[in-house]
């Protein structure tokens, strides 16, 4: 009987031990089974090894200036491209020591933690890999809560992060997880975060600093510093404890940073705001054109919001921010006058127009504005809308003290707006055609309009030596010419003139026999209208294209005094010609563009033709020489004042080198202009109110000599001041055997003081 017992017992653990293998063969089978069917994508698609080596990273395309400066980004989700010798060994110190203290170890999944954290069902924490958050940030994100989902999730996440180990390096990997996680507030990755939260570069970024942002990698929404600096400041200090924990850093390093406060340096990056924001947007208008005819290699397009496309542009960052301090310099010294004067007049800052005139450019602003716009969405009527204009409302309003909020009803704040004086400055090389600065107008958030490239405006004298170059060329005249300053008249029917015309000096005087570098250098306005009678407009025409204006130029004799609209860009590439030995470049704004490995896709041909013989372009140099020497631009030379001077931003210049230029002031001074040239630099300033009958009344500070010329002479000696731009100061070239008489008689100077000289630019009919 005992015998049969223990063969039962026997018998039984039989079947309980190969219930039990064949329990746990299976169950092994069934796991092996189901992660053969994730691998597979039977549960969904997993990567290729194609999505591996190139994850949809979601990138914003990078604006880069020739100096290697990012001026701005081009992004859905502001996310940059960093290699791991970009990154601070504190910040992998922390990331590693925080998030992954056996990263070095593992080959995708932690084996102890995960152990770890199915013994303690999580309590003790999870178990997930850097290499396994970042196979959750690539291809799934934060995944889903219902648990068979979350399962299959899991194990696609192992899977990938296995085939992420195989396919790179443990440096590569934690770069890719620094680059793919949302920091908040439109940054994605460190390199936008650092920039965003403490406006520095990833490798500026100190121990606190980089303990920040690893603490930030558990939960950005939760640990904002912004909104959340306490809790920001805990567990920051719980980085820093697992730095000191894994001896990244000493005991003494630890307590000297936790007490250290939570230290921003905030500026949330934005297509509005920053450097060269109105280049910026002409840029991204030229990449809309440029990604329809650009095609990727398999045909499809290019998206410059998520592509990560680098483009190196021509802008030189230096030169960008001499030009915007400039323009913000002068144009908020300049405003204080414009505001102080508009007191006197009650229909500020509109001068000289009726009442119905002044309705209709307050009701055209009105039907553009922004507010017009929304509720005619909401299907209010005009009467409704026109209406709400009148009504107070809460606004935050542009100044030069900085933005203030109050309260104003929308149609004041519209003529408040027209009070404001804008600007267009655009600086090139004039021997490559590349420019080299590019301010649009006064600030990009509040004023859109762009006045280098979209607002043609009247050019007043500086056009006059297009008509100079063509008398130069076609009557062989050379600057050391005389001609009679006298009144003159274009009769009916000469040059397609309807109704006679007599031009007029500005102050109504005449100097006799006067030769043709001293007129220009005044401006004389009798002399531009007998060469123009001379040559013909046709000619002048044809030539201030061939200098690349594409304005279209009435063929009237009145284009001699600069009735004509010519864009900012235009007026610099006609006169860097000049600069140039009569050779014209189009101003290029492009170096190349890469794609995000790196790979040029696109570079622009260079285009040029021959305008002017070496001869004409020096002599015409030489004519605009003499402004800034004794002319309406001698102020750039002296370092004693006149009328306005007050609001000669950076006066005075006291340059001693050789600078050709040109003031222009247009009728009634509502345009305001300055082209100056160095051998090397061809700049042109435009200032004045968007609306052509907003002005100054007077032309001592509405003409191009106080208006523009200012911001031209404080550029110019920033870039002076900045050795690392080698501007030049030396002579332009001389051709050799020169076959025009540049070298004039100049009989003894009379005393005579600069505060009398006006930019006598104003024409009239």
């Amino acid at each position: 009987m005992a015998t049969k017992k223990k063969n039962s017992t026997n018998t039984d653990f039989k079947k309980y031990t190969q219930t039990f293998w064949k329990i746990f063969f299976y169950g092994l089978g069934s796991i092996a089974v189901f992660f053969l069917f994730a691998s597979w994508g039977i549960f969904g698609s997993m990567p290729s090894f194609e999505d591996l080596e190139n994850p949809d990273s979601n990138l914003a395309t990078e604006v880069i200036s020739s100096d290697g400066v990012v001026l701005g980004k081009y992004f859905q989700k502001n996310r940059s491209q960093l290699k791991y010798s970009d990154l601070p060994k504190n910040l992998v110190d922390a990331l590693v020591a925080t998030e992954d203290e056996r990263f070095y170890e593992h080959s995708g999944i932690d084996g102890r933690g995960t152990l770890r954290a199915i013994a303690s069902l999580g309590t003790s924490g999870g178990a997930s890999t850097l290499t396994q958050q970042l196979a959750k940030q690539l291809f799934h994100g934060e995944g889903s809560k219902f648990l068979p989902f979350r399962i299959v999730q899991k194990a696609k996440e192992w899977i990938i992060a296995i085939r992420l180990e195989r396919q790179y390096t443990k440096n590569e990997i934690l770069a890719m997880y620094c680059n793919v996680y949302d920091f908040g507030n439109y940054s994605v990755g460190v390199s936008s975060a650092a920039q965003t939260y403490f406006s520095k570069s990833p490798k500026q970024l100190t121990v606190d600093e980089s303990a920040i942002l690893v603490g930030m990698f558990k939960n950005s929404g939760l640990y904002n510093p912004v909104r959340n600096p306490q809790g920001v400041k805990n567990r920051r200090n719980v980085v820093l404890a697992q730095m000191e924990k894994a001896k990244m850093i000493t005991t003494e390093q630890k307590i000297k940073y936790q007490a250290l406060p939570i230290t921003l340096k905030f500026k949330l990056e934005s297509h509005r705001e920053g450097m060269a924001t109105y280049f910026r947007e002409y840029l991204r208008d030229y990449m809309k054109k440029w990604v329809a005819d650009n095609k990727k290699p398999d045909g499809t397009d290019y998206d410059i919001y998520k592509d990560g496309l680098k483009i190196y542009t021509t802008i030189d960052s230096r030169m960008q921010q001499h030009a915007e301090e400039a323009v913000n310099s002068h144009m908020a010294n300049l405003q204080e006058e414009f505001f102080i004067q508009s007191k006197k007049n009650k229909n500020a800052p509109f001068v000289n127009i009726t009442e119905a005139e002044t309705n209709r450019i307050l009701k055209q602003a009105m039907k553009t504005s922004n507010r017009w716009s929304v509720m005619k969405g909401l299907d209010k009527t005009d009467e409704e809308i026109e209406a709400s204009f009148h009504q107070d409302a809460k606004m935050t309003i542009f100044t030069w003290k900085g933005e203030r909020d109050t309260i104003m009803k929308p149609i004041d704040s519209i003529r408040y707006y027209k009070h404001f004086l804008q600007a267009g400055l655009m600086a090139m090389e004039p021997q490559t055609g590349n420019i080299k600065a590019w301010v649009g107008g006064i600030n990009y958030k509040y004023f859109q309009y762009d006045h280098v490239a979209q607002g043609a405006r009247q050019v007043g004298s500086t056009f006059k030596p297009f008509v100079y170059a063509t008398a130069i060329e076609q009557l062989n005249m050379s600057p050391c010419d005389s001609i009679i300053d006298a009144p003159f008249t274009i009769p009916v029917g000469r040059h397609h003139v309807t109704a006679s015309w007599t031009p007029r000096n500005s102050d109504n005087k005449y100097r006799g026999m006067i030769t043709l570098k001293k007129a220009l250098a005044n401006s004389i306005n009798t002399i531009s209208a007998k060469l123009m009678d001379k040559v013909g407009p046709e000619a002048v025409v044809e030539l201030t294209h061939k200098l690349g204006v594409k304005s279209q130029i009435p063929l009237q004799p009145s284009i001699a005094l600069g009735a004509v609209e010519i864009t900012v860009e235009d007026m610099v590439a006609a006169y860097s010609t000049f600069a140039n030995q009569g050779v014209y470049n189009k101003p290029q704004f492009l170096s190349r563009i890469e794609d995000k490995s790196g790979v040029v896709i696109y570079e622009p041909i260079p285009e040029s033709h021959d305008v002017l013989n070496k001869d004409i372009a020096f002599a015409v140099i030489k004519l605009l020489e003499g402004v800034t020497e004794g002319g309406s631009g001698s102020r750039l030379r002296t370092t004693y004042g006149g009328g306005g001077s007050n609001r000669w931003t950076g006066y005075p210049y006291s340059f001693t080198n050789p600078i050709a230029g040109k003031t222009g002031t247009t009728q009634n001074q509502s345009d305001g202009w300055f082209m100056g040239m160095v051998p090397n630099l061809v700049t042109g300033v435009w200032v004045g109110c968007e609306d052509r009958s907003a002005r100054f009344k007077s032309i001592t500070y509405g003409q191009g000599a106080t208006a523009a010329l200012p911001v031209w002479g404080y550029f110019m000696k920033l870039c002076y001041n900045d050795p690392e731009l080698k501007v030049s100061k030396s002579d332009f070239d001389r051709p050799p055997n020169l076959s025009i008489k540049i070298d004039c008689y100049v009989p003894k100077k009379v005393k005579d003081s600069t505060a009398t000289i006006q930019d006598t630019d104003e024409f009239s009919f």
